[in-house]
């Protein structure tokens, strides 16, 4: 599959997941939906979860957790659809949650957008992550 077909996939994963919906006084959601690949191939989606608290979860890292459940843990690449139809770039609490996942984490895919497939890595989007030097002192135990 070329590069832009993978993309295309997971755009329509993302928006197929989608359907904003209220749960309650307290929560909403599905206005978000994330298609992510692992390395192997697999893929895993979820939405975001608004809460009245900070019990809420954004929907790339519902993906993250749906995809750890099923026994794996290094993605090659993300997608994020916001309500209005637009790729985006994950926040703060997402981008921290996929740099610890593996060492190669750095090298994680993230669509930008969805017309010219622009892409950026999560190297980019954390520069200087502080997590680094941890992954390589376990290689040395």
């Amino acid at each position: 599959m070329k590069d832009k077909e993978i993309w295309d996939l997971l755009i329509s994963k993302a928006k197929e997941v989608q359907n904003h919906r209220i749960l309650s006084p307290f929560i909403e959601c599905g206005q978000v939906g994330a298609a992510l690949m692992t390395k192997s191939g697999n893929i895993y989606t979820g939405v975001c979860i608004d809460t009245a608290s900070t019990l809420g979860i954004c929907a790339e890292r519902n993906a993250i957790h749906t995809m750890i459940t099923n026994g794996e843990s290094q993605i090659d690449r993300i997608v994020c659809i916001d309500s209005k139809g637009n790729a985006g770039a994950p926040c703060g609490a997402c981008r921290e949650l996929i740099m610890q996942l593996d060492k190669d984490s750095k090298e994680i895919k993230f669509l930008m957008n969805k017309n010219t497939y622009e892409y950026v890595t999560m190297k980019e989007l954390v520069p200087n992550w502080w997590g680094y030097d941890r992954f390589e002192s376990k290689k040395e135990q």
